[in-house]
């Protein structure tokens, strides 16, 4: 080998910017990662708790809900059955936009009731489920 084709000792050193970091700044890093992670961790717990309980909340009061439509249903059937007169608006007083909006309610009730009856079999679990 000629000597002038061979590597100087410069060629080797590595500048001080450029150096790989040590040992302890490696686990430095490391911690830091880690109680990052855990605090991210346990930030996400609590929204998914948070989240959890909304669900909750809101399943209770869609069974309230739901609870008070049917008691306001069987009270106004009752009410009618009873010939008292409708004092709410929805019947021949009150807005008329309002009236129809009762009247075509009552109609879709009336066939969801009726497919609910049907006996060729069609399922209706869809229909009960909401």
């Amino acid at each position: 080998m000629d000597g002038a084709e061979r590597d100087s000792t410069e060629d080797w050193l590595i500048s001080p910017g450029r150096t790989p970091p040590r040992l302890v700044e490696l686990e430095q890093r490391v911690a830091q990662a880690v109680a990052l992670a855990r605090a991210s961790e346990k930030g996400v717990e609590l929204v998914g708790q948070a989240a959890l309980d909304a669900a909750e909340q809101a399943h209770r009061a869609a069974g309230l809900a739901e609870a008070a439509s049917i008691a306001a249903l069987a009270a106004s059937r009752a009410a009618r059955a009873a010939g008292v007169p409708d004092r709410s608006g929805n019947g021949s007083g009150g807005d008329p936009r309002l009236r129809h909006f009762h009247e075509h309610a009552d109609r879709v009730e009336a066939r969801l009731m009726a497919l609910r009856r049907r006996p060729d079999g069609v399922s209706t679990t869809r229909l009960q489920r909401r």
